[in-house]
């Protein structure tokens, strides 16, 4: 069997919470506060919910991954009342800059999240950004051990769905350090959005923001 090198391309991959938005939009925060009530709802107190909130984030990369392991949880109705009830509405705008960046990337652009669909297509469209990607690789909550982020096996999907079989012409732009660790371990690119400037040696380059992506690779905006 012979593989077509000639069709593979470069594709750059984004994270999209805390990463395509400013994380001094205070979605994180709002995420786990929604994630706490959902396990309050559950039956515990609010300080065991954040106990197990954290547990199962550090355990498993996602507070759902846990619930799932431990506990009878409909995957779809907790993402409706945790990502689905956040009010993006009210805290997230276009963003003209992002979107002239991403315009000026010329190969494919393609959306890497741990987040489930619907909630990554929700954000890309408040930024006014929906139209600037190719695909998106996402949790998929309905498939029990679904693959996340930084899980080896999540950037192998990623790729495999973006089209792109050489590690050398995949990048990733994100705010995880662990992440970021994981995609250059197999040999892509990975760019580290951090305020820590001086103190982050993850990835290939750091940078404060996305919107700074092409001073750190300006070679792919020629």
């Amino acid at each position: 069997m012979t593989i077509d090198t000639e069709a593979d391309s470069p594709v750059f991959f984004f994270d999209c919470d805390n990463c395509l938005y400013s994380k001094d939009l205070g979605v994180l925060q709002l995420m786990r506060q929604k994630i706490v009530e959902y396990f309050v709802r559950m039956g515990m107190s609010e300080k065991e919910a954040k106990e197990l909130r954290a547990k199962y984030h550090m355990d498993y990369g996602l507070a759902l991954r846990g619930l799932q392991k431990h506990h009878v949880v409909d995957p779809i109705q907790y993402d409706k009342e945790v990502d689905g009830s956040l009010p993006l509405d009210d805290i997230m705008k276009p963003d003209p800059v992002l979107r002239e960046m991403l315009t000026g990337l010329k190969m494919k652009k393609w959306i890497f999240t741990n987040a489930y669909y619907p909630h990554a297509e929700r954000c890309v469209k408040l930024l006014g950004i929906d139209d600037q990607f190719d695909g998106m690789t996402f949790a998929d909550y309905r498939i029990p051990d679904f693959a996340c982020k930084p899980e080896i096996e999540a950037y192998k999907k990623a790729m495999e769905e973006a089209g792109v079989k050489d590690p050398s012409l995949c990048y990733l732009v994100d705010d995880s350090a662990a992440n970021v660790d994981a995609a250059k371990s197999l040999g892509w690119t990975a760019i580290h959005v951090t305020d820590d400037l001086e103190g982050s040696k993850h990835g290939d380059y750091q940078i404060t923001t996305i919107h700074d992506l092409p001073k750190v690779l300006p070679h792919l905006w020629q």
